[in-house]
C-alpha cells in the first residue's frame, strides 16, 4: 500500500456530513482502482477454470462451484465487517475494530494513511476481490474429497480469523508487521491515536503474505486433516482449461499488482511490469526444468511456473526494479518445482496430499518472494509515488531480510495453526464432517454434492471394426471394452419407464426422488464390476437423471 499526497478530511459520521460531502469530479485513481477490482474479480473464475482442468471430469463442476461460492461468502463477510477488521486505522497493533463495518457515509472518504487518493468504498471493492481469490486458493489442496457445506463454514471462519488478521498486520496503519521496526516506540500509543506509525516493517506490496502464504499454509492444514484421496489419478481431464485459467490469472495479476499502489501512477506501472516479467520467467524456468527430465515441453509445467512467478512477485512488485523481478520469477519457479518432487515422499509417509500443489506453489512461492523482497527492495522504486522506505539488502539495509523472514514465519504459523484448530472443531460438529463419504468420492463431487455433471456426452458405438483397444477408465459413467465406449450422461430419455418417481416428488431434483439411491447404486456396482461387457446395460440408465432439467 502506498502513502502519497495529503490525507483526506476524515471526521465522525453524522448527518451534518451531508452538507460537506466531497464532490467527485472524476478522479483518475478512482477509475483505475475500480476497474482494477473488476480484473481481480475475474481472477477467481480463472482460478476455478484452472482447478477444474486439473481435476477428474466428475469433479470439474464442483471445483468451479467451490471457488464461486467462496467468492460470494467472502464478499458478504468483507462488506459486513471484514473490511473494517482488516483496514480500520483505529485498531491496535493486532486487529482493527468495527468502525467501518457496513460502509455508509464514511464510504466517500479515504483512509489517510493507507490509500489517501481514493474513497474508502473503492478501496473496499478492490480489497474484497483480493480476499475472495485468497479464500478460493485453499481448495487447490483438497479437491475431489471436500464437502461443500463444511467447506463454506470454514471459509467464513478463515476469512475472519486468518485473512483479516494477516491483512491488518501487513497493510493497516497500526499493523505490527508493517511497523515491526518500531514496535517498542509505539507500544505506549493507544488504538485511537489517529496518525501514521513508523511503517518500518516488512514489505508486502500486493499480497504475498495475506493472500499466498496464508492460503497456502491453510491449504496445508486442510489437506492434512482430510487425508489423501482414495482414488488418485495422474491424468488431468482438461489441460486446455488449465491453460485458459492461467491466461486469465496472469491477466488479472496486472491489476492485482498495479492496483495495490492505491492510485494511478508510475509506481503502479512498474509493479505491473514486474508482474508480467516474473510470470514469464517462472513459466519458462519450470518448463525447462522439467524438460531436462522428460525431453518434453509440458503445458502443465509452463502454467505452474507462471503462477509460481506471479505469486513470488506479489510481495515485491512495487519495491523492486524489473531486473530483480526476473531473478525472483526464476528462483521461485525453481524452488516450487523442486518442492513438488520432494513432497511425493511426504505423501507416501504422512498421507500428505496437496493435490493441485496449492501449498507447493502459493505457500512456498509466497515465502520465497516475501524473503527476496527484503533482498532486492530499492528506495527509488517506492519513491516513485512519494513513499519513503529504507530499502532492502541491496540498498545496505540488511535488517530488512530479517524483518521479512520473521513476518513470513508469523503469517505461516498463524495461518496453519488457526486453520488446523478450526478445521478440527468444525469436523466435530454433527452434519459438518469435512470429508465426503467413500461412496461419494467414488461418484465424484459433481454428482455427489450437486446432482449435476460438467459434461453432457452422448452414447456412441462405432460401426467400423476397430482393431486398436480403447484405453479403459474406471471412472463414474464411463465404460470401455475395446470396441465400445458407453458414456451415460443423459437418462432423461433412457431411464426405464418401470422405475417410477416417488409420489409427490419433483423429478427435476434427485434428492426428492427415490431414483437417486437406485442410480447411485447402479453406478457403484458398475464401477466395482469392472468393464465386463455384461455390465454395459447398466450405463444405459445411470447418470443424467440426476441432472435437473430446468431449461
Amino acid at each position: 500500500m502506498s502513502n502519497t499526497t495529503q490525507p483526506a478530511n476524515f471526521t465522525e459520521t453524522s448527518t451534518a456530513l451531508l452538507e460537506t460531502f466531497p464532490v467527485d469530479k472524476g478522479s483518475p485513481s478512482t477509475g483505475f482502482i475500480t476497474w482494477g477490482a473488476a480484473l481481480v474479480f475475474f481472477m477467481t473464475p480463472g482460478l476455478a477454470l484452472f482447478y477444474s482442468g486439473l481435476s477428474k471430469h466428475n469433479n470439474a463442476l464442483s471445483l468451479m462451484m467451490l471457488c464461486m461460492m467462496a467468492m460470494s461468502i467472502v464478499t458478504i463477510q468483507f462488506y459486513l465487517f471484514g473490511f473494517s477488521l482488516a483496514f480500520s486505522e483505529r485498531g491496535d497493533a493486532f486487529i482493527g475494530d468495527f468502525k467501518f463495518s457496513v460502509l455508509d457515509i464514511d464510504s466517500v472518504y479515504s483512509f489517510p494513511h493507507t490509500t489517501p487518493q481514493i474513497p474508502s468504498v473503492v478501496f473496499l471493492v478492490y480489497q474484497m476481490q483480493c480476499a475472495c481469490i485468497a479464500a478460493a486458493l485453499i481448495f487447490g489442496s483438497v479437491p475431489e474429497r471436500v464437502r461443500f457445506v463444511p467447506g463454506m463454514v470454514f471459509i467464513l471462519v478463515w476469512t475472519t480469523v486468518v485473512y483479516d488478521f494477516v491483512a491488518y498486520w501487513s497493510w493497516s496503519n497500526h499493523g505490527w508487521i508493517r511497523n515491526f521496526g518500531c514496535l517498542k516506540e509505539i507500544s505506549n500509543l493507544t488504538s485511537t491515536d489517529y496518525h501514521p506509525y513508523c511503517h518500518q516493517g516488512a514489505y508486502d506490496f500486493s499480497g504475498g503474505g495475506p493472500i499466498h502464504i496464508a492460503s497456502g499454509f491453510s491449504g496445508l492444514a486442510y489437506c492434512l486433516v482430510l487425508g489423501k484421496r482414495r482414488h488418485v489419478h495422474v491424468e488431468h481431464h482438461s489441460l486446455v482449461n488449465v491453460m485458459l485459467g492461467t491466461g486469465i490469472l496472469w491477466f488479472g495479476w496486472f491489476a492485482g499488482s498495479g492496483g495495490a499502489a492505491g492510485a494511478s501512477n508510475t509506481r503502479a506501472a512498474v509493479a505491473s511490469t514486474n508482474t508480467t516479467i516474473a510470470g514469464a520467467a517462472g513459466a519458462l524456468s519450470w518448463a525447462i526444468f522439467d524438460y531436462f527430465g522428460t525431453r518434453k515441453l509440458s503445458a502443465l509445467s509452463f502454467c505452474s511456473g507462471a503462477v509460481a512467478g506471479l505469486v513470488a512477485i506479489s510481495s515485491a512488485a512495487g519495491f523492486v526494479a524489473p531486473w530483480a523481478a526476473l531473478i525472483i520469477g526464476i528462483a521461485s519457479s525453481f524452488v516450487c518445482a523442486l518442492w513438488t518432487r520432494v513432497k511425493r515422499q511426504f505423501k507416501k509417509r504422512f498421507g500428505f496430499d496437496d493435490t493441485f500443489a496449492a501449498f507447493s506453489v502459493h505457500g512456498c512461492g509466497g515465502v520465497v518472494g516475501y524473503v527476496l523482497t527484503g533482498v532486492f527492495a530499492q528506495k527509488w522504486v517506492a519513491k516513485l509515488d512519494g513513499t519513503k522506505i529504507d530499502g532492502g539488502g541491496i540498498d545496505g539495509n540488511g535488517v530488512q531480510v530479517y524483518y521479512q523472514i520473521v513476518a513470513a514465519a508469523a503469517i505461516a504459523g498463524w495461518s496453519f495453526f488457526m486453520s488446523l484448530i478450526f478445521l478440527l472443531l468444525i469436523n466435530l460438529i454433527p452434519g459438518l464432517q469435512l470429508r465426503q463419504s467413500k461412496e461419494d468420492e467414488r461418484l465424484g463431487g459433481d454428482f455427489a454434492e450437486m446432482g449435476e455433471v460438467a459434461y453432457r456426452l452422448m452414447i456412441s458405438e462405432p460401426d467400423d471394426d476397430f482393431t486398436d483397444d480403447v484405453p479403459v477408465s474406471h471412472e463414474v459413467g464411463v465404460l470401455a471394452d475395446g470396441k465400445r465406449i458407453a458414456v451415460a450422461t443423459d437418462l432423461k430419455d433412457q431411464l426405464p419407464a418401470a422405475i417410477p418417481a416417488k409420489s409427490g416428488s419433483d423429478d427435476r431434483h434427485p434428492n426428492h426422488s427415490f431414483r437417486l439411491k437406485l442410480l447411485k447404486s447402479k453406478i457403484l456396482n458398475a464401477v466395482d464390476g469392472g468393464v465386463e461387457p455384461e455390465n454395459n446395460h447398466i450405463f444405459k440408465d445411470v447418470e443424467a437423471q440426476s441432472v435437473p432439467q430446468t431449461l
